[in-house]
């Protein structure tokens, strides 16, 4: 299981994702299912959530940006494209899927003026 914590910003929010491996499927390169509890006080996550509970890794991976699952979904909900929360999910779904090792991201913003 791989656990991500998305703190999005200027809006407050928080999202929380748990990934799991189908560790009884064959880790081949055609399909790795795992599935998904996200939650989060997001109101448009926690409309991404309940749409959002399983996805193939490696066709998030090795597709086109954008046209995975979870890109799809996230688009369909949520009115904020620079949301961090996406690349979050995708990156806790790398780790569960073990195409990634579990490291800390972050984003560091600051404006001069």
């Amino acid at each position: 299981m791989a656990t991500g914590i998305i703190h999005c910003g200027a809006c407050g929010f928080t999202i929380n994702v748990k990934a799991v491996s189908d560790d009884s499927q064959t880790n081949s390169r055609r399909s790795k299912m795992i599935k998904l509890e996200i939650t989060s006080d997001c109101p448009n996550y926690q409309k991404i959530a309940k749409e959002l509970t399983e996805v193939d890794a490696y066709k998030e991976m090795f597709n086109k940006l954008h046209m995975g699952k979870v890109y799809e979904t996230f688009a369909k909900h949520s009115p904020h494209p620079s949301c961090p929360g996406v690349s979050g999910i995708l990156k806790t779904v790398e780790v569960a899927a073990g195409l990634a090792l579990p490291q800390t991201a972050s984003i560091s913003i600051t404006k001069d003026n």
